[in-house]
């Protein structure tokens, strides 16, 4: 599609962040700078092209396609992780844990200490198909 088009641009995938609603605001932005950062990295194709200015500088690629970040109850949450897990679908997790530690090799041991079904999961992150992470969702809200 060229760039001059003024045709809407529809994606079939979805990118979709949740956030357990009691997360003070600080943290509602730390957990989804952490979650996207592991799909952008993980799955190439969700990231466009370069970024140019009209004076030549250049800037890092981005997501090509929205966001969108959701908000549920520590139960929507639990249920998102299962059903995510279920569908195989790429995700990144942020557990209550994360909070207390300062580096990357903590907040991985972190999550290796606790079984699955145990997480308290804060944050889920999850990239496919619309109508797949559209079920992974199932009971949560757009965020305010």
């Amino acid at each position: 599609m060229s760039s001059t088009s003024t045709e809407p641009v529809r994606f079939d995938t979805k990118i979709a962040v949740l956030l357990r609603e009691d997360l003070e605001p600080w943290q509602r932005l730390n957990v989804t700078a952490f979650l996207v950062s592991g799909l952008g990295a993980e799955i190439p194709e969700v990231i466009g092209e370069p970024y140019e200015d009209a004076d030549g500088v250049g800037y890092l690629p981005m997501f090509r396609q929205p966001v969108l970040v959701f908000e549920g109850t520590k139960e929507t949450l639990k249920a998102a992780h299962a059903r995510v897990l279920s569908r195989a679908l790429p995700r990144a997790v942020f557990t209550s844990d994360l909070f207390a530690t300062g580096n990357d090799r903590d907040n991985r041991a972190a999550v290796r200490a606790v079984r699955t079904e145990e997480l308290d999961v804060v944050g889920l992150a999850v990239y496919g198909p619309r109508n797949a992470v559209d079920k992974v969702l199932k009971g949560a809200r757009m965020h305010p």
